[in-house]
């Protein structure tokens, strides 16, 4: 991917890996507009970067991506790139009772709005030049983290959507990008304080460098060995990694 002369949309901007991501393309000489629900967050972030913009969008919502998009390319017809950033990630009980409202609300926000919003923008993108779709999933996709199956779930059906999506646009001039962060000190999982977990700032730098390549999957160095996971082995690797977490997390 192209670092700079981009118009670029980022969902989830207004905080954490979609903040970082939107600073420091912003940086780089690229024309940037977040998306989020929280106003507040929007706001923080554009008046901490002067010319970065924003647009409120609830990405549960069909109707507001549906709006946004079609805003999107009134207010921004060169819009090239769009990185689906948004999600949510709670704690759940895969050996118990899930809680109905945390699963379709995980769907809903991790699996279902960034395919609706890549499908609103894509034929718009298609006409661009170096237009790019990219998706931040986890190496939860690789390698799921039990307490929250549902969704280390969504973004393993994230990922299988990607590998789909990038062979059905093998024709077309649009690059498909996956990002796959490991464990990074953000507002998920109350993650800000964690020392195992990677400093935003660094998770951000490295994975600017390697969005540089023509690499399709973007992996910093610390997520490789989720993505390396051998399949016949990855009951192994899988129960050491949650018997890990749970002394960590205390779940």
């Amino acid at each position: 991917m192209k670092l700079t002369g981009n118009t670029i949309f980022i969902t989830g901007g207004g905080s954490g890996i979609g903040r970082g991501l939107a600073e420091a393309l912003h940086k780089r000489g690229n024309k940037v507009i977040i998306g989020g629900r929280r106003r507040s967050h929007l706001d923080e972030v554009m008046a901490a970067n002067p010319g970065i913009a924003a647009i409120e969008l609830d990405i549960g919502d069909v109707a507001s991506i549906e709006r946004v998009a079609a805003q999107l390319i009134a207010d921004y017809p060169d819009l090239n790139v769009l990185i689906n950033n948004a999600g949510v990630m709670q704690p759940d009980q895969a050996g118990g009772h899930i809680d109905d409202a945390l699963m379709v609300s995980t769907i809903t926000t991790n699996l279902m709005g960034p395919i609706r919003m890549t499908s609103a923008l894509i034929d718009h993108l298609k006409t661009r030049n170096d237009p790019v779709v990219a998706y931040t999933s986890s190496v939860l996709a690789f390698v799921p983290l039990a307490m929250t199956a549902v969704y280390s779930s969504t973004k393993a059906a994230l990922h299988s959507y990607i590998l789909s999506q990038r062979f059905m646009l093998r024709d077309t001039t649009v690059r498909v990008l996956e990002i796959a962060p490991p464990w990074v000190r953000t507002d998920l999982m109350n993650s800000r304080e964690a020392e195992q977990a990677m400093p935003l700032e660094a998770f951000i730098d490295e994975t600017i460098a390697v969005l540089g390549t023509d690499v399709d999957e973007v992996l910093v160095e610390g997520a490789k060995q989720f993505r390396e996971n051998p399949g016949p082995d990855e009951h192994g690797f899988v129960n050491g990694l949650n018997a890990q977490m749970a002394e960590v997390l205390g779940g």
